[in-house]
C-alpha cells in the first residue's frame, strides 16, 4: 500500500462499520501479519510514530490544529523491513478524548478493537506518567465490559487475558524529566514500572489508584516505555511532517530510530487462542467480526471469535486443498489414457500435497470433520478421474482396433472369407489384428476389457465362416470350436487378472496415502501442542514475573493470592492439554476406521474377483492339450497340424 486507508469508520451517528475496500485489500495478505496500533488522547501526535514505522515522512493524516484528525481506525499494510514472507500492519486510532463525540462508550469501543486486533499495543501520551496520565486510562479499566474470553456462563476470569492480549509499548512524547527515582537514574522500563507502582491499603482510593495500573500489570504479558524528547522547535511542530530531518532535534531522532527498531525486532506476529497464526486474511475477518459485534451492543467472546474463525478458515483450507489436487488431475488428464499406477502414484502425491496445504491454513478441526470432508471429497474426485481415465483408454482401444481391423471389415463386406480355407485365412488375419494391437503403446486400463468384447464380437463371424468351410472335417470344426471358445475364454481371464492388478495397485494406493495422512496429522498434532505449550509459558513468565515483582514490593498478601490463580492457571492448560491431546487421538482414530473400512471393501472386492476366476470354466480333456498348443503357438500350429505343406496365405 502507498497510503494508508481507513478500515474502520465512524458514522454519522457515531456506529462503527468496516470499509469493505480495506476488507478486500486484506483478504489478498496470505502471509503472517505484525499488527502495531497507536492509541491515545487526541493531538498527541500518534499518526507521527506510525509514520515512522512505515518508513515514509508522511501518511498517517497529521493535525495542525486542535481539531482530532483521525477517524475511525487507518490502516497502512507495508512489507515487514526485517521479517521475510511477514507483513506489518500499522492501525492509527482515532484520538481519545475527543469532546465533540458525543458518545461517552465510542473511545472504550476503539481501545477495545485496538486491543483485539494488535499483536503491538502502542500508547502514545504527552509529557510525563503521572496519575492524572493514568486516570486518563479509564478504558483499560473498562476493557471487560467489551471483551469477554469465554461465553459459558462461569465466571469471567480477567487473568486468561494475558493469553491473547497484545504487548504494551507507552511512548511518551514531549518528556521533559530527568531519568530519575530518589536521586538516582532509572531505565524507561523502570520509570515505567515506578510509574504503575501499587499502593498498599484497601480503602476505596487505594482500589481506585490501584485499578488501572493492575489492569495494565494483568492484561498485558510484557511492558516497555521510550520517552522522546522535543522533536524540534515549538513553531515547527505543526508542520513536523515536512521537515527535513536535519531540523529534528537529534536526541530525538535517536529515540525514534530505537522505538522502531525494538517494534521491528520484537513485535510477534499476531496470534489467536492457542497460538495459531494471523494472516492478513484472517484478520480482516476478525476485524468484520469484533466490529459487527461490538456495534450491536453485544460483547466479543475471544474463544468464539477463534472457533468461528477456525470455521471459516477450515472450510476454506478444504476449498484449497481440493483446487490443488483438482487442478494437478486436470494437468494429468492431458495425458489419458494412462496406466492405473501412473493415476495413482499422480493421486497419491497431489492427495499429500492437498493434505499438507489444508493442515497448514486449517486449525481447530478437533473432531477432524473438515479433514474426513476434505479425505472424501478427494476420493470423490479420483473415482472420476479414474472412470475419465477409463473412458478415454475405452475410446482408444476402440479406435485402434477399428483401425487396425479395417482390411478385415471390408473383406468380410466382400465375402472374402466365403470359401474353402476361408476360416483359416479369417483366423490368420485375426491373429494378425491382436498381435498388431497388444504392440500398440498407451492403451491404458480398458486394454484387455475391450480386446475381450473386439474377439466376442468376432466370434460370430469366426462361427458363420468356420460351419461354412467345407475344407474341414466335422473333427476339425468341432476341434476349432474349442479353439475359439478357449481363445475367448483365455481372454477373458486376462481381462479379470488386469482388473485384479488395478484393484491391488489401488489399494496400495491408499495404504500410502493413508500411510502419509497419519504423519501430517501427527506433525500437525505436535505443533498444536507445542503452541499451546508456548502461550501458556508466556503467561506463566507475566505471572512470575507479576508474583515476584508483588513481593518485591511488599504486597506479600496479594503475591499469595497469586500462588493458588497460577496453580489454577496451570491446572487449566494441563487439562486443556489432554483434551486438544484426546481430541487429537480420536481423530486418528476414526481416520484409521475409515481407511479399515476402505481397506476391507477392496478386499472382499478382490477375492470375489479371484473366485470368479477361480470357477471359470477350463477346456475339455481331450483337446486341452491341442488347444494350449494353439494358443501359444498361433494359427501357424493349427495350419501345420491340419494342412501339411499348405500355405494359407499363397492359397489366398
Amino acid at each position: 500500500m502507498d497510503t494508508p486507508v481507513c478500515l474502520i469508520d465512524t458514522g454519522s451517528e457515531g456506529k462503527l462499520c468496516v470499509q469493505e475496500s480495506a476488507l478486500q485489500i486484506l483478504q489478498q495478505i496470505q502471509e503472517p501479519v505484525v499488527v502495531v496500533a497507536v492509541v491515545g488522547l487526541y493531538r498527541t501526535g500518534k499518526s507521527y510514530l506510525m509514520n515512522r514505522l512505515a518508513g515514509k515522512q508522511t501518511g498517517f493524516a497529521l493535525g495542525s490544529t486542535i481539531e482530532s484528525k483521525t477517524k475511525g481506525i487507518w490502516m497502512w499494510c507495508v512489507s515487514h523491513p526485517t521479517k521475510a514472507g511477514t507483513t506489518l500492519v500499522l492501525l492509527d486510532t482515532e484520538g481519545l478524548g475527543d469532546v465533540d463525540k458525543g458518545d461517552s462508550k465510542h473511545d472504550t469501543k476503539i481501545f477495545s478493537l485496538a486491543v483485539l486486533l494488535s499483536s503491538t499495543l502502542v500508547l502514545n501520551s504527552r509529557g510525563t506518567i503521572d496519575n492524572r496520565a493514568i486516570e486518563d486510562l479509564q478504558y483499560v479499566t473498562e476493557l471487560t465490559e467489551y471483551i469477554k474470553v469465554k461465553s459459558s456462563d462461569e465466571d469471567e476470569d480477567d487473568s486468561e487475558f494475558v493469553k491473547f492480549f497484545p504487548s504494551f509499548i507507552w511512548a511518551v512524547r514531549d518528556f521533559t524529566l530527568e531519568h530519575k527515582i530518589n536521586g538516582k537514574y532509572v531505565t524507561e522500563d523502570q520509570y515505567l514500572d515506578y510509574a504503575l507502582k501499587l499502593k498498599p491499603g484497601t480503602s476505596r482510593t487505594v482500589k481506585e489508584f490501584n485499578l488501572p495500573r493492575e489492569c495494565i500489570r494483568d492484561y498485558f504479558p510484557s511492558r516497555k516505555c521510550f520517552t522522546f524528547p522535543f522533536p524540534t522547535n515549538p513553531e515547527n511542530v505543526s508542520r513536523l511532517e515536512s521537515l527535513d530531518p536535519a531540523d529534528l532535534s537529534p536526541d530525538f531522532q535517536k529515540v525514534s530510530d530505537h522505538f522502531c527498531k525494538f517494534i521491528f525486532d520484537r513485535s510477534e506476529v499476531k496470534k489467536l487462542k492457542d497460538g495459531h497464526t494471523v494472516t492478513g486474511r484472517v484478520l480482516g475477518q476478525l476485524v468484520k467480526m469484533y466490529v459487527d459485534t461490538i456495534s450491536s451492543g453485544e460483547v466479543p467472546f475471544l474463544e468464539n471469535a477463534v472457533i468461528a474463525m477456525s470455521m471459516i478458515e477450515n472450510e476454506a483450507a478444504v476449498k484449497e486443498g481440493l483446487e490443488v489436487y483438482k487442478s494437478g488431475m486436470e494437468k494429468l488428464k492431458e495425458s489419458f489414457p494412462l496406466e492405473l499406477k501412473e493415476v495413482s502414484s499422480e493421486h497419491q502425491r497431489l492427495s499429500s500435497l492437498a493434505t499438507q496445504i489444508f493442515m497448514k491454513r486449517s486449525f481447530k478441526d478437533s473432531d477432524g470433520i473438515f479433514m474426513k470432508c476434505l479425505e472424501e471429497d478427494i476420493n470423490k474426485l479420483f473415482d472420476g478421474y479414474l472412470c475419465q481415465n477409463e473412458e478415454a483408454s475405452k475410446k482408444r482401444c476402440e479406435n485402434l482396433l477399428s483401425s487396425i481391423s479395417a482390411p478385415m471389415t471390408e473383406k468380410l463386406k466382400k465375402g472374402f472369407y466365403a470359401r474353402s480355407g476361408g476360416y483359416v485365412l479369417f483366423s490368420q488375419d485375426l491373429e494378425d489384428i491382436v498381435k498388431e494391437y497388444k504392440i500398440q503403446a498407451n492403451k491404458g486400463v480398458k486394454a484387455e476389457d475391450t480386446l475381450e468384447e473386439f474377439l466376442k464380437q468376432k466370434c460370430v463371424d469366426s462361427n458363420a465362416i468356420l460351419q461354412a468351410d467345407n475344407k474341414l472335417t466335422e473333427k476339425e470344426k468341432k476341434i476349432m470350436e474349442e479353439r475359439d471358445k478357449a481363445v475367448l475364454l483365455a481372454q477373458e481371464i486376462n481381462t479379470k487378472e488386469q482388473k485384479q492388478r488395478q484393484l491391488e495397485e489401488k489399494m496400495e494406493a491408499e495404504r500410502r496415502s493413508n500411510e502419509e495422512r497419519m504423519i501430517q496429522m501427527k506433525e500437525k498434532m505436535d505443533e498444536e501442542i507445542r503452541l499451546q505449550r508456548e502461550e501458556a509459558k508466556r503467561a506463566m513468565d507475566s505471572k512470575l514475573r507479576k508474583q515476584a515483582d508483588l513481593l518485591e514490593k511488599g504486597f506479600e498478601e496479594k503475591a499469595d493470592r497469586m500462588t493458588k490463580e497460577m496453580e489454577d492457571f496451570r491446572r487449566k492448560n494441563e487439562e486443556a492439554e489432554k483434551k486438544s491431546d484426546q481430541l487429537f487421538k480420536n481423530m486418528i482414530e476414526n481416520m484409521n476406521k475409515r481407511h479399515d473400512e476402505t481397506m476391507k471393501l477392496m478386499m472382499r472386492q478382490h477375492s470375489e474377483q479371484m473366485k470368479a476366476i477361480m470357477s471359470m470354466p477350463r477346456p475339455k480333456s481331450d483337446s486341452s492339450s491341442l488347444i494350449l498348443r494353439l494358443i501359444l503357438g498361433g494359427l501357424s500350429s493349427l495350419t501345420s497340424g491340419l494342412f501339411s505343406g499348405s500355405c494359407p496365405r499363397k492359397c489366398s
